[in-house]
């Protein structure tokens, strides 16, 4: 009996200790010098410096002097000779790069050369080079250079950023604050960071040193390959805090690939104004979980119009790509080829629906359309105590007091309960009302039913679609508990 319960631990701390060894075994350990692969990867980064001609601001007034006064020539005769001198002055930066094939092609960022008038590339063996761009790319912050080597020069390799996990070892090398062929190692801190730096953010994290000058530069993998490109820090103080971000090689690849066959970057456009689907949405729009795109608003005579895509479709997938969040759409259309027509599927009225959508292609000037909507004016006011507001049609005097325009239609908010389920929303009084559970809405009747049939179906929020003087969007809100 005593060795009982000693024949039977043993074999449990032996399993346990086995699995244990078995994990270390599989985990990417550290290696004992990055020596080796730094000598390897350092001639294939590059220091980047520009320079710019500003005009400079402020300096001295010339001073107001009465006609005739003895000083005036005197003044006239300073300023004339000191104005040229003072009124332009040179301004440098710096950055990093890195070569990327043997005709001399190399990767930075957009802003390390934004507005430059002279670029100069200063190699791993000291040579200096005269640089031109040959396309840049301010949505993704990327840049492309030319150089014409005197050599044979190194050149790096774009690995695969999504095989990038939490916890990998990267090297980071780059020009930190004019010290160039800096080596710093850290690991990958997160993935996917949204960083409103651009339309596009999908940012990888690392702890890995980077500082003011390392912007431009590549972000390793052990195996040597480029994983990210450099961009961006978080720091109070200016230097690294251990939060420094890259561009994925995923990200980077296909836009650098266009900016050296097209010197500008072709993009996908679908003409919807979108917007995150919240819990209390989705509980409105009878979905079983919160995913997706919503589709706010659609463009007059755009892609997504024409391939029957409507104001309050909530977008799940599209090309085949499981959309979770809102913020993927833009990332996958800007992807896809303009011409190319693509499966998208839609949830409407508690259906799914499958479309096709021929893309479009992005152009810069092109903005949000907001519907106009349409209504009537012969309905009176109405209470809904539900969610704490009063609506009511649009006539003169309402158009004066919230100064809408002769065009403005729906139901307006004319009255909010500052306790009210629709303040806790943000929604004031002169909103207006375009739909609620995706139905169209011209009379505060309409609103008042809608909100009763949701009532009647035990529904705890109710989706509304709200035009503001920010535009359109869709609110969710809970209705109060009998």
């Amino acid at each position: 009996m005593v060795n009982k319960p000693r024949l039977l631990y043993i074999p449990v701390i032996y399993i346990l200790l086995l699995s244990v060894f078995s994990s270390l075994a599989k985990a990417k350990a550290a290696p004992e010098s990055f020596s080796g692969l730094a000598k390897e990867l350092l001639p294939t980064v590059v220091n980047i410096s520009t320079t710019q001609t500003v005009e400079r601001q402020g300096g001295f007034d010339r001073p107001q002097l009465p006609p005739g006064s003895p000083f005036e020539e005197f003044f006239k005769e300073f300023f004339d000779r000191n104005q040229q001198n003072n009124k332009q002055r040179k301004a440098t930066s710096l950055g990093s790069g890195f070569i990327i094939n043997q005709t001399g092609h190399i990767v930075t960022n957009n802003h390390v050369i934004e507005g430059a008038d002279e670029i100069t590339v200063t190699l791993h063996d000291d040579s200096r080079l005269e640089a031109k761009v040959v396309g840049r790319d301010p949505k993704t912050d990327l840049a492309v250079l030319k150089v014409e080597p005197k050599s044979k020069i190194a050149r790096t390799r774009f690995g695969d950023s999504d095989e990038a996990e939490v916890g990998d070892w990267v090297l980071a090398i780059g020009n930190p604050f004019g010290l160039g062929g800096s080596v710093t190692a850290g690991i990958i801190s997160a993935r996917g960071r949204d960083i409103n730096a651009g339309p596009y953010d999908d940012f990888l994290q690392t702890d890995a040193s980077i500082n003011k000058g390392n912007s431009g530069g590549p972000l390793f993998n052990l195996r040597g390959q480029v994983i990210g490109v450099n961009t961006a820090i978080f720091s109070p103080s200016g230097g690294s805090i251990g939060l420094g971000f890259a561009i994925p090689a995923n990200v980077v690849a296909p836009v650098i690939e266009q900016l050296i066959k097209f010197g500008q970057v072709r993009r996908g456009w679908l003409g919807v104004h979108i917007q995150t689907v919240t819990k209390e949405m989705a509980e409105a729009l009878d979905l079983d979980e919160a995913r997706g795109a919503l589709v706010a608003s659609v463009a007059e005579n755009g892609p997504a119009m024409k391939g029957g895509i409507k104001a309050g479709d909530l977008i799940l997938t599209f090309d085949q790509k499981r959309l979770n969040e809102m913020r993927e759409l833009p990332r996958i259309v800007a992807k896809t080829e303009p011409g190319r027509t693509v499966k998208v599927r839609v949830w409407r009225k508690g259906k799914k629906l499958n479309l096709n959508i021929k893309v479009g292609e992005l152009k810069e000037e092109r903005g949000q359309i907001a519907d106009k909507g349409s209504g009537k004016e012969e309905d009176v006011a109405k209470v809904i105590k539900a969610l704490g507001l009063t609506v009511s049609t649009i006539n003169d005097a309402l158009r004066k007091r919230y100064k809408l325009d002769g065009k403005a239609s729906g139901v307006l908010v004319t009255e909010i309960d500052p306790d009210g389920p629709a303040a806790e929303k943000g929604i004031n009084a002169g909103d207006r009302i375009i739909q609620v559970s995706q139905e169209d809405v011209t009379t505060p009747g309409d609103v008042a039913k809608l909100v009763k049939e949701a009532e009647g179906k035990s529904q705890k929020s109710v989706l509304f679609r709200i035009e503001t003087r920010s535009g359109l969007r869709f609110v969710a809100i809970r209705m109060r508990q009998k």
